[in-house]
């Protein structure tokens, strides 16, 4: 996650994620402005003549199925200070989506549960232990 929508933060996330040299593709971002610069070509869609959705279409097709899927999934029960597990969640839907085996899927879940540390009721309520 990032803090916001600032140059230094949308910048700072390329860095840290995209390796030097490989194009990155935004909407004309302000924020992007600068990626020449930085040492990573920079392709703008975002043609005026065309609808909203039609810019970037891969990345509107995924932000509506995850609103969709909170919508439906968690009924209006979301809350902000959980956003980063309903977001790891739907990555590991999206992301075994067309698996060719889905009954295999709960067995990867099974070893990733036993590869990751085990998380506390108050770790995932922000709360502070006694």
């Amino acid at each position: 996650m990032i803090p916001d929508a600032s140059k230094l933060s949308l910048q700072g996330f390329i860095k840290d994620n995209v390796q030097l040299g490989n194009t990155v593709v935004t909407d004309g971002w302000t924020s992007y402005a600068s990626l020449e610069q930085e040492g990573y070509p920079h392709i703008v869609e975002r043609p005026f003549d065309e609808a909203e959705d039609e810019v970037l279409p891969h990345v509107h097709l995924i932000a509506s199925l995850l609103k969709r899927w909170l919508l439906g999934t968690h009924q209006g029960a979301v809350r902000e200070s959980h956003l980063q597990l309903y977001l790891d969640e739907y990555v590991f839907r999206f992301n075994r989506r067309k698996a060719a085996k889905r009954g295999l899927q709960f067995n990867r879940l099974l070893e990733n549960a036993m590869l990751v540390p085990p998380t506390i009721q108050d770790d995932i309520l922000g709360r502070k232990p006694f």
